[in-house]
């Protein structure tokens, strides 16, 4: 379908669509795409620590916020990814940076 095809969302759709949404859901997605970007600024050609690290604090921050929302379980597993995030900002910072030719 091409750009000019698709159809406008009524601004009254739009405001039942957010009505409905719920905030740990929005939360969630927030970590799951903070984590995402985390994890790209660990990689060798985009290292950014500080970026990393922000991330990884961002999550810790939001994980409290949910408890009682979500399931233990699910609390958990995002403990675990953050966990996981920090051990390979770790060892991104023991390595040494890339040199520039």
């Amino acid at each position: 379908m091409a750009d000019d095809e698709r159809q406008e969302i009524a601004p009254e759709e739009l405001l039942e669509a957010i009505r409905k949404m719920k905030v740990s859901d929005l939360l969630l997605s927030t970590i799951s795409t903070t984590s995402q970007l985390g994890y790209a600024k660990l990689e060798t050609d985009s290292r950014d620590l500080e970026q990393a690290r922000l991330a990884i604090d961002s999550i810790k921050a939001l994980l409290p916020v949910l408890e009682g929302s979500v399931t233990k379980e699910l609390l958990d597993e995002l403990t675990q990814l953050v966990a996981n995030l920090q051990l390979a900002y770790a060892k991104a910072a023991e390595e040494k940076p890339p040199t520039s030719p």
